[in-house]
């Protein structure tokens, strides 16, 4: 298979691009229940705004397709992440392979204390050029270090009171 989401196509995806979030929390529970959550695609709807989150291919494990579309009024975008790694109950790798949003993203659990977990959610995205590149940049989901910080704030709270996964 070639294009967006062909071999081809996520070997290029895979790249690391110029759009670059970084976004960390510390969740009061331990390191297993934090990555059940977080893998827990679906629930992700829970917590990151305006997001319906839904695995399309697989189990939500290693070859997976898992697509998130954030709507905000008119405005719909698609994300279609292809799960490359699981590495239980550490670290998920992705591949952003839509037609929009392309690169590679990271999100790593690590045992702080006994019962308490840092998460770090890292993301390296291909940016479309010219004016399109500029107007989609500040706005493309995961949108800004802020906006991330703040669903995996809201993260935390749902894992911390026993609401997720």
């Amino acid at each position: 298979m070639t294009g967006p989401e062909g071999a081809d196509g996520l070997a290029e995806a895979a790249q690391p691009g110029a759009g670059e979030v970084t976004a960390t929390v510390i969740v009061d529970a331990p390191v297993e229940r934090v990555f059940a959550a977080l893998t827990a695609w679906e629930r992700q709807s829970d917590w990151v705004p305006f997001t319906t989150v839904r695995v399309v291919e697989g189990d939500g494990g290693e070859g997976s397709l898992v697509e998130a579309v954030t709507a905000l009024g008119p405005a719909v975008l698609r994300d279609e992440m292809r799960v490359v790694r699981v590495d239980a109950p550490y670290e998920v790798g992705v591949v952003h392979c839509g037609r929009l949003l392309r690169g590679p993203g990271v999100l790593r659990c690590t045992p702080v204390e006994r019962d308490r977990t840092q998460v770090v959610w890292h993301e390296w995205f291909h940016l479309p050029g010219g004016a399109a590149g500029r107007v989609a940049r500040p706005v493309l989901w995961p949108g800004s270090k802020f906006g991330l910080t703040q669903a995996l704030k809201k993260f935390a709270r749902l894992v911390e009171q026993g609401r997720l996964p």
